[in-house]
């Protein structure tokens, strides 16, 4: 089983006209698109997140109840507001903006948490958009040691959002101990190579490699990458024309940690699982990019 913790939000997506801008609102959250997309490809998934008792708190809880998760444990924050996440497209290409001034996403309580509730729980995927606050930095760290005294696999996504920090020193600090722990952990090619300082991908990769780890970076149109005990390798994707590329990266890691629940990894994971996977991965998230929002259920 995989449980997600992490954001569930609004993405409010605009198409400019001749008047000004139109948005339409999405349910997504990187760790909620995950969880989605890990459902969609078959493996027993729970979610976690926290909303405002607003009406686009109703409007994503709504939309979570329809995925039909084995376990939804969302809660209701009666002060805050639920995050927005403001998206504009030119030619499927996205452009974020968050409205997030202390709002529910990263006010979570990590005494709600208990992992021994979920039945076969292997997986625990951790979000990164709540790093940018001290009390979601405080959470995720509580978060983490019960991760660890429960002896399950951790999964992280550095999912970079540089408009909610002052630098990109600041954020790599926000991300770095959880980038440490991470025994799943995924990064884009842009983003590995910005938070290791590195200037080419291999440098960036030297400076990630851990024993037991399996390190994932996507290449966009040219697939994705794997590093794992010293073996490594690319596994190419189909082309497609993009719509919206809002949530593809999502998409490829739900499937590819759905391929991978059950696998043992105390005894280790054979290359042909970690390729696999990775085709399943590459597979959603093209199809990810062909229509408008993150997730369609």
């Amino acid at each position: 089983m995989i449980l997600c913790i992490g954001e569930i939000l609004a993405d409010l997506i605009g198409e400019k006209n001749k008047d000004g801008i139109n948005f339409g609102a999405f349910t997504g959250g990187a760790p909620f698109n995950v969880a989605v997309n890990a459902k969609q490809s078959g493996a027993k998934v729970g979610f976690i997140g926290r909303v405002g008792k607003d009406p686009i708190g109703k409007f994503v809880t709504e939309f979570a109840e329809n995925v039909g998760f084995d376990y939804l444990d969302i809660q209701k924050d009666g002060i805050r507001n639920t995050t927005l996440a403001f998206v504009t497209l030119t030619d499927g290409e996205r452009d974020f903006a968050f409205f997030r001034h202390d709002t529910a996403d990263f006010n979570m309580n990590a005494e709600e948490i208990d992992l021994e509730k979920y039945d076969g729980l292997n997986i625990v995927h951790l979000g990164s958009l709540m790093l940018s606050e001290e009390k979601g930095r405080e959470f995720a760290r509580e978060t983490v040691k019960k991760i660890r005294a429960s002896g399950k696999i951790l999964s992280f996504d550095v999912n970079f959002r540089m408009d909610l920090y002052d630098n990109i020193g600041q954020a790599v600090a926000a991300y770095k101990p959880f980038v440490e722990e991470a025994d799943i952990l995924k990064f884009s090619d842009d983003e590995i190579t910005a938070f290791t300082g590195e200037t080419d991908l291999n440098g960036a990769i030297a400076a990630l490699e851990k024993e037991d780890r399996l390190l994932l970076i996507t290449l966009g149109s040219r697939g994705s990458m794997y590093v794992y005990n010293g073996f490594s390798g690319i596994v190419p994707t189909e082309k497609v024309k993009p719509v919206d590329t809002t949530g593809a990266g999502d998409a490829f890691f739900g499937a590819t940690l759905a391929y991978l629940d059950g696998k043992d990894f105390k005894k280790g994971i054979s290359v042909e699982d970690i390729e696999n996977a990775l085709k399943a991965g590459n597979k959603a998230g093209a199809a990810a990019t062909q229509f408008k929002g993150a997730i369609k259920l």
